[in-house]
């Protein structure tokens, strides 16, 4: 395992001079631009050429204002989380599950320094008096950081990238399930978007809410901005912490009420995940249909009683949240990702049903295995009434006087 190269290791650059540089930026509050940096070493009285200023410039900015170490992993194709567990402990996750990599720390100080120095980016605090932050970088990387004690193996570090892109349904769905999920946004149906966390929830919305009609005004409701759907009308609101006086926070469910105020046609929230849901359930019983969010959950049949202790804790009682979900929600899109890192996917479509007993059910309507494979469930009728779009997804599985080749066609076509 190699050690990460530091601001004083460039090769053909004597160490000495690169800190003389970096000494001379920081007392004059100039920025490591290559032309900054030219600047720096002339004065330096020191002749490099082109190459050696940007290696410098590089390095520089990625040590003092970007991701130190972790900055040529935060660029590599395909990752979407690097993981910091101590000094010695790099991790990424690259879509292939994780990998360990050779990028190390000189000691946990340097770890530390760099978590601070990203929350400090971010507007947000880091210290013994608030060891833990969770907050957005410039370029939407979230970040998330716990400091010793309460890590008592040292400072962890968590880097999330936003999606390089927007996917198409068609691009992260078989083409059934597709079928359907267009069905969904073109009749307008409530739905939420569930999964275990890195199950691709966030990516899976954007790309539905970019199906939404371009007549429409979508008023994004989040944590920190991560969906980015290709839309010609959409309106962000972002939370925002209290400040170290403990004033000044807006919470989600400030902004859904706000949201409710400018003309919205969806309101999304990015993750539900707490007393919001009382708000975003009412909004969706007053009119405004197609209404959707994330939500975390270990299966689809867990939803509503997901749901119930999140409205519960919220205040209303047990009866009046199903209620309020059987009038508000129409449909679960779970989500599931392989043992192992492997692959994130679809793997239920669900219809919320209320019950007899007044309780709500998610019912299976559709119903995908690891290997594309499509099953129609219990609800696939009630779904496709709702959706007349989604009947060739929905259609009957071939009898048993279909000849053999034809049964194979079909299969085929699924």
């Amino acid at each position: 395992m190699t050690r990460a190269v530091s601001p004083a290791e460039i090769p053909g650059v004597p160490p000495e001079l690169v800190e003389a540089v970096r000494v001379r930026l920081s007392r004059a509050g100039a920025p490591p631009t290559a032309a900054q940096v030219a600047a720096a070493l002339r004065a330096e009285r020191a002749v490099l050429g082109d190459a050696e200023v940007l290696a410098v410039a590089r390095t520089l900015r990625a040590h003092l204002i970007g991701a130190g170490p972790l900055e040529s992993l935060l660029a590599e194709p395909g990752v979407t989380d690097v993981l910091v567990n101590g000094p010695r402990d790099v991790w990424v996750d690259d879509g292939r599950g994780l990998r360990r990599t050779g990028v190390t720390f000189a000691g946990d100080d340097d770890v530390r320094r760099l978590a601070q120095r990203l929350a400090a980016a971010a507007g947000r605090r880091l210290d013994d008096a608030s060891p833990y932050v969770d907050a957005r970088l410039a370029g939407g990387v979230r970040l998330h950081a716990v400091l010793p004690p309460v890590a008592p193996e040292g400072t962890c570090l968590s880097l999330r990238l936003p999606p390089r892109r927007t996917f198409t349904i068609e691009e992260l769905v078989p083409s059934a399930g597709a079928t359907v999920l267009h069905a969904i946004m073109a009749a307008r149906l409530a739905f939420l978007v569930t999964g275990g966390t890195g199950t691709g929830k966030t990516t899976l919305l954007s790309a539905m809410l970019s199906r939404a009609d371009q007549g429409e005004r979508l008023l994004l409701v989040e944590d920190s901005a991560e969906l980015h759907p290709q839309h010609p009308h959409v309106v962000r609101l972002e939370a925002r912490p209290p400040n170290l006086e403990g004033a000044g926070g807006v919470t989600l469910r400030d902004l859904v009420r706000q949201a409710l105020r400018m003309r919205p046609d969806r309101v999304v929230v990015g993750e539900v995940r707490g007393s919001e849901v009382v708000d975003l359930l009412a909004a969706l019983n007053t009119g405004h249909e197609g209404g959707c969010g994330t939500l975390h959950a270990n299966n689809a049949a867990d939803v509503p009683a997901r749901l119930e202790a999140l409205a519960c804790a919220a205040g209303l009682s047990r009866e009046a949240v199903h209620s309020q979900i059987a009038a508000a929600l129409d449909v679960v899109v779970h989500l599931v990702r392989e043992p192992g890192g492997g692959p994130r996917r679809v793997s239920e479509i669900c219809l919320l049903d209320r019950l007899p007993s007044g309780l709500v059910t998610a019912v299976p309507a559709l119903t995908l295995d690891a290997r594309g494979a499509v099953a129609r469930g219990p609800a696939a009728e009630a779904l496709a009434s709702r959706c007349p779009a989604t009947a060739m997804a929905f259609a009957p599985a071939p009898s048993a006087d279909v000849t053999p080749d034809a049964s194979r066609s079909c299969r085929g076509g699924a």
